[in-house]
């Protein structure tokens, strides 16, 4: 009996232990939540264009065959899926125009066609037709087709009749101004940039000429 008696009194001390040390609200600590509190969310980037929908057709008017005009682009920030505020360490943007589907030299560098860079965080909306070169806001057009051939600017796509050309507009919002010069190189850019990416975003355009 005395047995049975010690027997019932450790259990019932095992079991009162283990519940103190229980962490509050159930496995992973407060909330049950694996790991602690979840993280807050960060502010999203995207953005919208009036030029075509994304991942649709481009219009002669911003290719390189036709007028030749870069797209107005609209910079949006989002904070747990609904409209946000930019972050505050906001400075600047970057933006990276290439073909994908080509490979340059049996390699995987595919087609530079424009990049531009200290883009004032400030602005929300990127005009259409922006001009080349240095621009008085700060904008600097950068590495890509036209900067071969004189002044760095846009230059939109240019495939010939087959099979539509995927385009793609990288979006970079950085924390920094990149101190480079307008005759840099790809690799410089991309390279400058690490570190500094607070945000980033996509657009896409499919090209082909028409026979």
């Amino acid at each position: 009996m005395k047995k049975h008696l010690l027997a019932i009194v450790f259990t019932a001390v095992v079991a009162g232990t283990l519940l103190a040390q229980a962490p509050a609200g159930g496995p992973g600590g407060p909330g049950g939540a694996k790991g602690g509190a979840k993280a807050a969310p960060r502010p999203v980037l995207s953005v919208s264009s009036n030029a075509w929908a994304d991942g649709g057709e481009v219009p002669m008017k911003f290719a390189g065959r036709g007028e030749n005009k870069s797209p107005d682009f609209t910079f949006n920030w989002s904070l747990g899926g609904q409209p946000g505020a930019a972050p505050a360490e906001l400075q600047t943007y970057a933006i990276v125009f290439h073909d994908i589907e080509n490979s340059t030299n049996r390699t995987s560098v595919d087609t530079l066609h424009w990049t531009a860079f200290n883009i004032p965080g400030t602005i929300k909306t990127l005009p259409e037709g922006l001009a080349g070169g240095d621009l008085p806001d700060g904008t600097r057009n950068g590495p890509g087709i036209a900067a071969g051939r004189g002044t760095p600017s846009y230059f939109g796509p240019g495939a010939g009749v087959g099979p539509f050309h995927h385009y793609v507009f990288e979006f970079f919002a950085l924390d920094t101004k990149l101190t480079l010069p307008a005759n840099t190189t790809r690799d410089e850019l991309m390279k400058a940039m690490d570190g500094h990416i607070i945000g980033k975003a996509a657009y896409v355009g499919r090209f082909h000429a028409v026979q």
